[in-house]
């Protein structure tokens, strides 16, 4: 169902079975398939491709050449109904690709609100990117991956699939994550490694010079006590009942699968 207000450029090919919601417009040359939900307020530029099953919410904007809800390139994908959920307020630049996931992992590639995926970045199956957050030129993240809300993966970047990139953290640009970085780490190089905390990015997002304090003391207890994870902990345990920013990261470290950058 198209709504009445969409404006749908005659050159566009909307296949049958597409939902396309009020004040939405979509450009010359656009392909849209079958399987494809679209909601209100969305501009949807010339030559963008998008597949289903797919959902994208409102006031998004996805520039020319992005390819949108295409099958992954996991070499087990054999053609399954996989997702793929897009919410509101993201801005998706041109030859942006964002995979559908797979049946191996959740069946489901998400990528939240009021997100900036720059010019050719790659989400891959199964990645969860979360809201705020701003993925640089021509990044790629790997199958799997989970992006916290506010983190900033910077140009050229590559994130190894099954990693996590932290809330608030920052990756410098031409970085080769192969390890979760936890939240509020700035981290750059190959392999990357941490360079203090994004205090740029926290102070930009309100947080306040006692709770700086408490996450500045953290990561020294993390990173420069020369303490072991083990030893850690319990301060970080203790530290978090007073700052809950401080939990975010000791949850981080105890649900690491592959292990923090260190």
């Amino acid at each position: 169902m198209i709504h009445e207000t969409a404006q749908i450029h005659p050159s566009a090919v909307i296949e049958d079975g597409v939902t396309i919601g009020a004040n939405t417009t979509v450009g010359p040359f656009t392909y849209i398939a079958k399987d494809v939900e679209i909601g209100d307020g969305n501009e949807i530029m010339s030559h963008v491709v998008i597949k289903g099953p797919t959902k994208i919410g409102n006031e998004n904007r996805i520039f020319s050449f992005a390819i949108v809800g295409e099958e992954c390139q996991d070499k087990k994908y054999g053609g399954e109904p996989t997702r793929l959920e897009i919410g509101d307020r993201n801005v998706i630049r041109e030859s942006v690709q964002i995979h559908r996931g797979t049946t191996q992992d959740k069946g489901v590639t998400i990528v939240g609100n009021d997100n900036l995926l720059c010019v050719n970045a790659h989400i891959a199956h199964d990645v969860t990117v979360g809201n705020h957050t701003h993925i640089g030129n021509n990044s790629i993240l790997g199958g799997h991956v989970t992006v916290g809300d506010y983190a900033g993966v910077m140009a050229l970047s590559a994130i190894h699939p099954f990693c996590t990139v932290g809330a608030y953290s920052y990756i410098g640009g031409c970085s080769a994550v192969v390890q979760d970085v936890p939240p509020y780490v700035l981290a750059q190089g190959n392999h990357a490694s941490p360079f203090g905390l994004n205090l740029v990015g926290l102070q930009r997002n309100g947080f306040e010079k006692p709770e700086l304090h408490a996450l500045r003391r953290a990561y020294k207890e993390l990173y420069r006590s020369g303490k072991t994870l083990a030893e850690v902990k319990p301060i970080l345990a203790e530290m978090a009942e007073e700052w809950p920013s401080v939990g975010l990261l000791l949850d981080a470290i105890n649900n690491s699968e592959r292990g923090i950058i260190r």
